[in-house]
């Protein structure tokens, strides 16, 4: 779990995912006059293999080649998109099927432990084996509705991941106070553009 998820109260078992949907940061406007400098924290393989073993998704003494690199890259991709839309139009069939297939990298084992509890383990057992837990994280969000309240900002400038926590879970901006607000003002002054 990172400051950011922390910071932002996003659940422990939707944090990984909320990382790596925010580990590209496409944000390109001015706040208090700062431009906020967009980036992306998965530019190398080595890059990945730091992100994941900070959240102990790493795999000891396993390399990660650039195919796999390429790999978690397209599921970061999927989940984005599919992030990118209200929960209640996450059910297009392209955007189901582009995740499903980002999903089916990283292919998950159920089994029973000694107490008879269930669980999903990763059946790779290479250097990205740690990214089926986003996959868990996906399965089990989807399962109990969880998932619907992780969205992308509506705010073009910003596409930031965040979790919903308001009540009826109708959120549309990561922040009202900076991104809502910034919208509502480019719409006020067009109405009254339009009105002069």
């Amino acid at each position: 779990m990172s400051k950011a998820s922390r910071k932002f109260h996003v659940p422990d078992e939707l944090a990984n995912l909320y990382d790596f949907a925010n580990t590209l940061d496409l944000r390109h406007f001015a706040h208090h006059g700062v431009e906020h400098a967009q980036g992306d924290a998965l530019e190398t393989p080595q890059d990945l293999a730091s992100w994941m073993a900070a959240r102990g998704l790493a795999h000891a003494g396993a390399k990660l080649t650039p195919a796999m690199f390429e790999t978690a890259l397209g599921l970061r991709t999927a989940l984005r998109d599919y992030l990118q839309h209200d929960p209640a139009g996450r059910a297009q069939r392209g955007v189901i099927r582009a995740l499903n297939e980002g999903m089916a990298a990283f292919p998950l084992v159920a089994e029973l432990d000694g107490k008879g509890k269930a669980r999903l383990r990763p059946r790779r057992e290479d250097a990205l084996a740690g990214l089926s837990t986003l996959v868990a994280e996906l399965y089990d969000g989807a399962r109990n509705g969880s998932l619907d309240r992780l969205k992308m900002c509506a705010a073009d400038e910003c596409r930031r991941v965040f979790f919903d926590r308001s009540k009826p879970a109708t959120r549309r901006w990561c922040m009202s106070s900076l991104c809502g607000n910034r919208i509502k003002t480019r719409a006020y002054r067009a109405r009254q553009r339009a009105s002069q």
